[in-house]
């Protein structure tokens, strides 16, 4: 993909997600590119909203995260929804079917 020689917003935005993300689990650039099989250097590009990538390259990087591609693409700062999102990310993966089964029957409460 082409490297912008100027971040777009878009672009800069979740570059600053993945970065946030990866710092926040104690990675480096190196760790999350060869899990992702992406070149440390895209992956700096992309993290400074420079490339344009690719939901495939999204879905790499989650994966060198231990993340949801989504995950990638979600701002807490911006949205409650977001905010839950961000929480439940952080929530213990054996934890979650508890959570599912609690926010199905409140969902389900308000029907």
């Amino acid at each position: 993909m082409p490297r912008r020689t100027t971040p777009s917003p878009g672009a800069a935005k979740v570059g600053a997600r993945i970065r946030d993300l990866r710092l926040e689990r104690g990675l480096s650039l190196q760790q999350v590119a060869e899990a992702g099989q992406l070149s440390k250097g895209h992956l700096s590009s992309i993290e400074h909203g420079l490339a344009a990538i690719t939901i495939e390259t999204l879905e790499r990087i989650a994966r060198g995260l231990d993340l949801l591609a989504m995950d990638l693409c979600t701002f807490p700062e911006d949205d409650e929804r977001a905010r839950i999102a961000d929480l439940v990310r952080r929530v213990p993966k054996k934890e979650l079917p508890k959570l599912r089964r609690e926010l199905a029957a409140r969902s389900a409460g308000k029907s």
